[in-house]
């Protein structure tokens, strides 16, 4: 089957926007690959830090990304660039409740980008619908939010931590470990009841440009894990490396590429800043790639 073809799902254990009934609770389906658009409400993301800060800015940029096409926006109130200084939860909630609140009322899903519990449950209480964990929810107590509330989870590779994790990033085999990694994963946080999983092979985090190239190249295989995948490129200093552009604002043609790659290859979801132009690409690469 052709990847614009391909059904990929998300399960919740209640209504969210776009899902349909189902027997044991509510799908979320689509075809190809649809577009997750970033929303930071950090004042030090690595391209964007600042920009939505405000209320009213965060809330008119989630609005323009659902009318460009975007099937989730990921809100995200703590950065995880590399060498980011963690924040509390209470400066996190401090950022972020205002921003789940006021779209709770918009037909988007919501995800949030955490790594905490107290976080996790304040945000899907506040409305959010989808926790995206960068440590995969190795903390039984993220586990058991996701469980209780009926969320579905997006399961990062992250070897280390933000602070540390491209000091010295080493692999045997890094497809095969990351591989392991998602699938083990996947099996411990549904064993917990969680309802369904994203896997990302966390592009960046702890992974040198040969790697992340490697786990690209792979994204057919690590799509055939019986888990929608999520690849996010988005800016990355990957980019820069390979094109010349130290500007992570001016990233986004780069961006693109490997983006319609990682969709030709499988996977459903791709993270990004431009959620307009990789809509449009999307689109038109799907329609090429149809024919046949």
């Amino acid at each position: 089957m052709r990847w614009p073809e391909q059904v990929h799902s998300l399960v919740f254990r209640f209504p969210a926007p776009g899902s349909t009934r189902i027997p044991d609770g509510w799908k979320v389906e689509w075809r190809g690959c649809a577009v997750l658009g970033i929303l930071n409400v950090t004042p030090d993301s690595f391209s964007d830090g600042g920009r939505h800060s405000q209320l009213g800015a965060a809330v008119a940029a989630a609005r323009a990304m659902r009318d460009a096409g975007a099937l989730m926006i990921d809100v995200g109130g703590e950065s995880t660039r590399p060498g980011a200084v963690p924040v509390t939860a209470a400066q996190e909630l401090d950022r972020i409740l205002p921003v789940i609140r006021a779209l709770a009322e918009e037909e988007v899903l919501i995800s949030v980008d955490t790594m905490k519990a107290e976080v996790a449950d304040a945000a899907l209480r506040a409305g959010a619908h989808l926790i995206n964990d960068v440590t995969a929810l190795r903390d039984p107590a993220m586990r058991q939010v996701c469980a209780d509330a009926g969320a579905p989870a997006a399961l990062m590779h992250m070897q280390g931590e933000p602070r540390t994790m491209q000091r010295h990033p080493t692999y045997t085999d890094v497809v095969a470990e990351v591989r392991a990694f998602l699938q083990g994963r996947a099996a411990e946080v549904l064993a917990a009841g969680v309802p369904s999983v994203l896997l990302d092979p966390g592009l960046g985090f702890g992974k040198t440009l040969e790697h992340n190239l490697s786990l690209l190249r792979a994204t057919a295989d690590l799509s055939s894990l019986g888990h929608p995948l999520l690849v996010g490129a988005s800016r990355k200093r990957m980019v820069d490396t390979l094109a010349g552009v130290p500007d992570a604002a001016q990233r986004d043609p780069g961006s693109l590429a490997l983006h319609l790659y990682a969709a030709q290859q499988g996977a459903a979801l791709v993270r990004v800043h431009a959620v307009a132009e990789h809509t449009q690409a999307i689109r038109v690469q799907a329609a090429i790639d149809r024919v046949g």
